[in-house]
């Protein structure tokens, strides 16, 4: 396994897993079709890859996508489900599900903090819902703190200080 940067060419490979975290429980609460249609989920990869975002795909040894990770910035007006500030990218994440528990998203995750420390970003945010413990205790463990609540969800906020990845 190993990784590379997303790349405009990623947009269909992102759309495909953002469509997997909305259905991140193995039930399928919404078609791709209806995630595109919805401006507050598909402007999370909507136009991708714009000048401020920056992501990584993890490869298989056949070079084969097992999941990405996503950075984006949104505007005051048009947040995302784990927004903080306009100034803090906001964090999308997915592995396929026959990959999960193999070290896929621990490998995304710390590539992603230190692309965003090397891009000079203060902190990261993301939103997890409840229920979803496996992803809440990964984030946990890479120093994501709760810092608010929208619905049925936190968001939480990653510093880039001295820590480690």
């Amino acid at each position: 396994m190993h990784l590379r940067e997303a790349v405009t060419d990623d947009l269909d490979l992102l759309t495909g897993l953002l469509v997997d975290t909305v259905n991140w429980a193995g039930q399928t609460r919404m078609t791709r079709a209806q995630v595109i249609a919805l401006p507050e989920l598909h402007h999370c990869v909507a136009g991708w890859k714009r000048p401020t975002d920056f992501g990584l795909v993890a490869l298989d040894d056949d070079e084969a996508p097992l999941g990405a990770i996503w950075a984006r910035l949104f505007p005051d007006d048009d947040p995302g489900y784990g927004f903080i500030s306009h100034d803090i990218p906001e964090l999308g994440m997915a592995v396929h599900p026959g990959r999960r528990g193999t070290g896929v998203g621990r490998l995304l995750l710390r590539g992603c903090i230190e692309q965003a420390r090397t891009a000079g970003c203060s902190a990261l945010s993301l939103s997890v819902e409840d229920g979803n413990h496996v992803a809440r205790t990964l984030y946990e463990r890479h120093h994501f703190r709760v810092v608010g609540r929208t619905g049925a969800s936190d968001t939480m906020r990653r510093d880039l200080g001295a820590q480690p990845a």
